[in-house]
């Protein structure tokens, strides 16, 4: 199969999985890190069809899409299969939908070393701050019931992946236990470059959140 066809049939597959999806996980999340990627492509480098289609099925076993406890690589993988990519290729795109997500994080899991895992995993977290990641927040925490802000809690400092799934802390201290934390933890100096504005911006808002809370606007 061509490479362009190969592309039409993965965004076609990814539409259909993520159809309807609320958390800010949707068709479109997957839409703007493809252009984020091409970005940082540009001056990284790079295998843009392997970061390309993992981007495309990045999201479709996400424990948060399909609403289950874990994970389900499956999906990516079997999709994959019966596309008859080469397994050279699926491998180069499983490791890094297996090890990119912001809670593998804190259990130490090896990552993948490629330019291309980089800039996936940088694209990808982007998409989480700024005016866009701001609106995600929202959209999740909306998601889930939780709180909008809630000043007697205070923001955490997971020590492992079960702690920050099980967390259930107000919108707004998500900013303090990830979204703040993300512009650290890019791998490309092009994506820590873009990063910069994107947290000024959320701090910013932040800032006027706590005016009108308190009444000073």
């Amino acid at each position: 199969m061509k490479d362009t066809d190969l592309i039409q049939e993965t965004e076609t597959f990814a539409k259909e999985k993520l159809a309807g999806e609320g958390t800010g996980h949707d068709w479109w999340h997957v839409f703007r890190v493809i252009n984020i990627a091409r970005k940082i492509h540009a001056v990284e480098g790079g295998d843009w069809n392997v970061i390309e289609l993992t981007l495309l099925l990045h999201d479709v076993g996400d424990r948060k899409v399909i609403n289950k406890p874990d994970d389900d690589y499956s999906i990516a993988a079997d999709f994959l299969e019966n596309q008859k990519v080469p397994a050279s290729k699926i491998e180069a795109i499983m490791s890094i939908i297996r090890t990119m997500s912001y809670s593998k994080s804190f259990d130490n899991t090896p990552k993948d070393s490629s330019i291309e895992f980089m800039i996936v995993q940088d694209a990808d977290r982007l998409d989480a701050i700024g005016a866009i990641g701001i609106g995600r927040a929202f959209a999740f925490g909306g998601s889930r019931s939780r709180l909008l802000y809630d000043p007697s809690y205070e923001a955490k400092a997971f020590k492992s992946s079960d702690e920050y799934k099980q967390s259930n802390s107000s919108t707004v201290h998500h900013f303090y236990e990830k979204l703040l934390l993300i512009k650290n933890t890019l791998n490309t100096e092009t994506a820590k470059k873009i990063a910069n504005m994107r947290d000024i911006f959320m701090q910013e808002f932040l800032e006027e959140f706590y005016d009108e809370w308190n009444g000073k606007k």
